[in-house]
């Protein structure tokens, strides 16, 4: 199983689908990376050599954030609007929706499961 930025890639995928595995490359960003290291995108992961996959692996070190650093970035970019009290930043240390979603019915991800309020009663006919 070859490893690549910290990540186990599945051996038995074809490799243009295993790279995406890893936290921040897509296909497109994938193919990319195939296309700059003259690799095959239908090998699969199993069959490519040591050179191969440390072309691979030189690649996504040199250009590409990836994984931790990639996600330490994200965290660092909401702290800082939140720290700002920018209306994205107050929506985030709240729990809801960021980008516009409406927020009276669905939200359920963000805002968690419904919660019933005590002594609040639907009236009857």
């Amino acid at each position: 199983m070859p490893r690549i930025a910290g990540v186990d890639i599945p051996k038995e995928k074809r490799i243009d689908i295993a790279l995406t595995y890893i936290y921040g490359i897509g296909h497109k960003t994938a193919n990319d990376i195939l296309k700059k290291a003259q690799i095959d995108p239908a090998v699969r992961a199993k069959d490519l050599s040591e050179e191969d996959t440390k072309r691979i692996r030189d690649i996504i070190d040199a250009e590409y954030k990836v994984e931790g650093d990639l996600k330490r970035e994200i965290q660092m970019n909401i702290k800082r609007l939140k720290d700002i009290n920018c209306y994205r930043g107050m929506r985030h240390k709240r729990g809801l929706p960021v980008r516009g979603q409406r927020t009276h019915t669905n939200a359920r991800t963000r805002k968690g499961p419904r919660r019933s309020i005590i002594g609040k009663r639907k009236k009857g006919k």
